[in-house]
């Protein structure tokens, strides 16, 4: 029996809330032939529509353009089966098609001017504004380097805004990005700041923006504006999306501030788009940003060796060489089709030009002195009562507006008790995280001074997890296990101090040295009584839950549940440890004993999160077979929890290995319900 329209629209639209990715367009895919076989026809323009989104933001661009030129044909035969905003998405989709294909050099000049030329011919017949249709023909001419660029972008923005504009937090950003090219720095800062200070969003954005705007900062000397704007940049890269982009800019920003193991540290870290990007462009854009990166590095750091896997290149130079070559072997097929030189022009400029350099510190805590040296604490009597004021992660909130006088406010503490010194952290921890992390590290210098030094130890972790957030991992790993101690000495339980030994354990994964992390995350364990799934009969068999601080049984219950749950969080936190040193099959062996664990203590997101580690884990191992069904418990679990989202995650990577497998059908089939409620 054919769906109606409303179930099958239904359908699709559970489809779009699913995170892009290939779980994401193999559902859609599936959907469109059911559609396309069975109707309802009207809802066709819908299914084809959600397609091209699909791939379009989920890194396949290149297979977008077959929907859409099927979605124009299906306009052209059938206009009586679009409603309104089928026919807006028809022509929204437009601009993606005419910016990808733009972006590869493959695709020839004369394609792109008749894509360009068809659409504006089809939204004069449909009466639409025109404004997109001049920000596409800048797009093109900016592509292109011509002489041309300047009246595009003129007409750009002289023609007036309509229901085609790119939103209000995109277009901001792609003026910008002009204005800064060409000089027009405090144009393009004005600007940005105007519309920053509307926090706006979008799939990309502030993300994007921010990425420029900490550029433009360094060109106008402003050290401090650039490194808030830095750390407000970071917090909007994990979105979603791909942000190959902003991610170069920020490897760009750390060299050019002096910051180099930073800079070298999370060049490793996104080493992948290096090799691969959304299109050839991006790739080409990513290389520049890294190249003016590298160009630097290697005066000083030539010789530093790098941790690549593939890219074939053992050293700051060899990857500066590299990355030069690669940049201009795509520079020159996009000169080629263009019919220009701009390409390898602005190519040979990265490493022909200083870019300017900036002194800027990115520190958030200060060096340790007074009562928070790195002395041992010694063990005093504090009582066992104490609890965590909340080791937790501060919201982004707006941006940062951290400045040398309030640092220096935050340092001294005006004088101020600990308990009011934690009172102003807190209230300044959403508006400006770097003074709340000093008055959280002051606050810890005033009760150590005291001789509480439990208060000393939540306070010096939370200085701690706010300088983590901010980027700070050098400060985040002194800070850290100072506090553990501080906590140990005061009398905290484990079943407190476990939670500052996985954030410790965090940052020292994020800074390249997870073993660090797991002595504090076992040491916490062996008092709690183990990992679930060490060796039965020895330390942490699985089932060995520990008594009372004597080992005597006689703990209150709610005591006894607090050290469960954190014996659990700390095995969890194992096991994501030794996947970070590549122990694939002892952390996937980890991973499904907590998660047995967390499944019988009804914690069914625990569960689902630990199944979801143990199937990466197989198939990072070699067991994509093993990693199938680990998968699906994960899936079945992030269902009953009602996480959609993570739901659908998992489902992307149980999605690729099936089709790795040949698995074609069983693909399609867990795409298809992972949109079901």
């Amino acid at each position: 029996m054919t769906r109606s329209v409303h179930e099958a629209n239904g359908a699709l639209s559970r489809i779009r809330d699913l995170p892009y990715g290939i779980a994401r367009s193999t559902a859609a895919a599936g959907e469109l032939d059911e559609i396309t076989a069975n109707g309802p026809v009207e809802a066709r323009a819908y299914a084809l529509f959600v397609l091209v989104e699909s791939y379009v933001w989920g890194n396949e661009v290149t297979k977008a353009y077959l929907p859409f030129t099927q979605l124009l044909r299906w306009w052209d035969e059938h206009p009586e089966h679009f409603d309104e905003q089928d026919a807006h998405s028809l022509f929204w989709s437009f601009k993606w098609m005419v910016g990808n294909l733009m972006d590869f050099p493959a695709v020839p000049a004369a394609q792109i001017d008749r894509t360009l030329d068809d659409m504006e011919r089809r939204y004069a017949v449909a009466g639409n504004g025109m404004n997109a249709v001049t920000m596409s023909r800048f797009q093109w001419e900016r592509s292109r380097g011509t002489q041309a660029v300047a009246a595009a972008y003129e007409a750009w923005v002289a023609t007036p805004r309509d229901d085609f504009s790119q939103c209000e937090a995109c277009e901001p950003g792609d003026r910008a990005a002009y204005l800064f090219d060409v000089g027009r720095t405090d144009e393009g800062v004005r600007l940005l700041e105007t519309v920053l200070a509307g926090s706006p969003e979008c799939a990309t954005e502030p993300g994007d923006m921010l990425s420029h705007l900490q550029l433009a900062y360094l060109e106008q000397g402003r050290a401090d504006k650039a490194a808030t704007t830095h750390r407000r940049g970071l917090r909007h890269l994990d979105n979603g999306v791909a942000m190959t982009g902003p991610q170069g800019r920020h490897i760009e920003f750390l060299a050019r501030t002096g910051n180099d193991e930073r800079a070298i540290g999370r060049l490793e870290e996104q080493q992948d788009s290096l090799l691969s990007a959304d299109s050839p462009r991006d790739r080409w854009s990513f290389l520049l940003s890294v190249g003016a990166a590298t160009a630097l590095l290697s005066r000083e750091h030539g010789d530093r060796s790098l941790a690549l896997r593939e890219v074939p290149a053992s050293t700051v130079a060899g990857l500066d060489a590299w990355i030069r070559s690669q940049a201009l072997e795509l520079a020159t097929a996009f000169d080629a089709r263009n019919g220009t030189d701009a390409a390898t022009r602005r190519t040979e400029t990265v490493w022909a030009s200083t870019p300017t350099v900036l002194p800027v510190s990115l520190s958030v805590l200060t060096a340790p002195s007074g009562a928070l040296s790195s002395a041992p604490v010694t063990d005093r009597a504090v009582p066992d009562a104490a609890a965590p004021v909340g080791v937790g992660e501060p919201g982004p909130g707006g941006a940062p507006t951290a400045s040398t006088a309030s640092a220096a406010t935050a340092r001294t503490g005006g004088g101020a008790t600990g308990p009011e010194l934690v009172a102003r952290a807190s209230e300044a921890a959403a508006t400006d995280p770097a003074s709340a992390a000093l008055l959280y590290q002051q606050a810890a210098a005033t009760f150590e001074a005291q001789g509480l030094l439990a208060d000393a130890g939540f306070a010096l972790a939370e200085a701690a997890q706010i300088a983590a957030l901010e980027q700070d991992l050098a400060g985040a790993l002194t800070a850290f296990p100072r506090a553990v101690a501080l906590l140990r000495a005061g009398g905290v339980g484990p079943e407190f101090r476990g939670q500052v030994a996985r954030a410790y354990a965090r940052s020292s994964a994020r800074a390249g040295d997870p073993l660090v992390g797991l002595v504090a995350v076992e040491k916490e364990l062996t008092d709690l009584g183990g990992p679930f799934g060490a060796a039965a009969g020895g330390a942490g068999a699985a089932g060995d839950e520990p008594g009372g601080p004597d080992g005597t049984g006689d703990e209150p219950s709610s005591r006894a549940d607090a050290r469960s749950r954190e014996r659990r969080e700390l095995s969890d936190t194992r096991a994501r440890l030794l996947a970070s040193t590549g122990e694939h099959e002892q952390a996937s062996a980890a991973a499904e004993a907590v998660a047995e664990e967390y499944a019988r203590a009804g914690d069914l997101p625990g569960a689902a999160h630990a199944f979801w580690l143990a199937g990466t884990t197989r198939a990072e191992a070699g067991d994509p077979e093993g990693a199938v069904d680990v998968l699906e418990s994960a899936i079945d679990g992030f269902r009953l929890a009602r996480d959609q989202r993570s739901r659908a995650s998992v489902g992307n990577e149980l999605v690729a290995i099936l089709h790795g497998l040949g698995r074609e059908d069983a693909a399609a089939q867990v795409a298809a319900t992972l949109s079901e409620r």
